[in-house]
């Protein structure tokens, strides 16, 4: 099977189900700044820094990227080919949040992302879901969206925040404090 299939040379592509669209319609914008997300917590997870405890969450995140991006792909009158994002994804955000929280020393200070590779790679990942999140409130205004999709990418940038916070934690790398 052939990567290429020259059917996006005019500027379109298909979505699930075969609806051709824009390639800088919000809809395929918006999952592919998913795409992005993922491939930036790929390159966290890869990271010689980056703990173990951390990849095995790292690993989950990225399959629902790849599921919310499905599902993003997938025109709303098209049947899902995969397990939507639900709020047991939302609610295992939260408590892994807590869990690493519990671990950390206070904040006392924005910090400056870095530290070490995997750290800083997850800062980029907080950064680049936060444009697929502005993405999709412009996306949620023309089409809407579950209510879930929304809670689980703006868990998700505040999960890479944290992730990054404990990665340097793990790696006895104190976080770089801002300094106003």
């Amino acid at each position: 099977m052939k990567i290429y299939t020259k059917t996006g040379d005019q500027g379109e592509t298909a979505l699930f189900g075969g609806m051709r669209v824009s390639k800088d319609h919000i809809r395929t914008t918006s999952y592919g700044t998913l795409d992005e997300t993922n491939a930036v917590v790929g390159m966290a997870s890869a990271a010689s820094s980056c703990p173990e405890q951390i990849k095995s969450m790292l690993l989950q995140v990225q399959e629902e990227l790849f599921r919310l991006g499905a599902e993003l792909a997938t025109p709303s009158d098209q049947k899902l080919l995969c397990d939507p994002i639900d709020q047991v994804s939302v609610t295992r955000l939260e408590k892994q949040m807590d869990q690493m929280d519990e671990k950390l020393p206070p904040l006392k200070s924005f910090i400056l992302p870095g530290g070490t590779e995997c750290a800083a790679s997850l800062h980029l990942a907080r950064t680049v879901i936060r444009r697929a999140e502005r993405l999709l409130v412009t996306l949620n205004r023309h089409e809407p969206l579950r209510s879930e999709v929304m809670m689980y990418v703006n868990r998700l940038s505040d999960f890479f925040f944290m992730a990054a916070r404990y990665a340097n934690f793990l790696n006895k790398k104190e976080d770089i404090p801002w300094e106003s």
